[in-house]
């Protein structure tokens, strides 16, 4: 547990704020084809899943209303990053594909922001990067910090630098 609220709080902030810099600097070098976040989190997702689904799964999965799930498949199939095909199981069901197109945003999307978290990285030593992605590993790894995985990703005690 950190030792006050006041950390988590600020741990919280840290993580808002870097994400936010990240994706507001994305959509300042231009989004990929006006591509909005939401959008993004869907096609992400749709990527992941590796196969077509159904656009009702896909709100589900993503926590949204079917309705705005339908919203944003016809806006990316207007654009060409999806494509809606026939469930060959249920003749009344229309699956979701990715498109190659929409692979291609996705690829450019990412790409920049690799470039800009290889920016904010490169404002640390050597040393001090290996260290944060050490750290983050531990606070994104599994919970139980008492089980193996968290004993042996469990912090050792730094020596301030000379």
């Amino acid at each position: 547990m950190p030792d006050s609220p006041d950390e988590s709080a600020e741990f919280l902030e840290l993580l808002h704020t870097l994400l936010h810099a990240l994706r507001r600097e994305t959509s300042a070098s231009g989004e990929p084809d006006g591509v909005t976040p939401g959008q993004v989190r869907f096609l992400r997702h749709l990527e992941r899943c590796g196969c077509a689904r159904r656009p009702g799964e896909l709100a589900a999965e993503l926590d949204v209303a079917p309705r705005s799930m339908t919203s944003k498949v016809d806006q990316a199939e207007a654009d060409g990053l999806v494509a809606r095909l026939p469930d060959p199981t249920d003749r009344r069901a229309t699956l979701v594909e990715l498109t190659p197109a929409g692979r291609e945003v996705l690829r450019r999307l990412s790409h920049r922001r690799h470039l800009g978290a290889q920016e904010r990285l490169a404002r640390l030593p050597e040393a001090d990067r290996a260290e944060l992605l050490r750290l983050l590993r531990v606070v994104a790894g599994p919970g139980d910090a008492d089980g193996p995985a968290g004993a042996a990703a469990r912090p050792q005690a730094v020596s301030p630098a000379p």
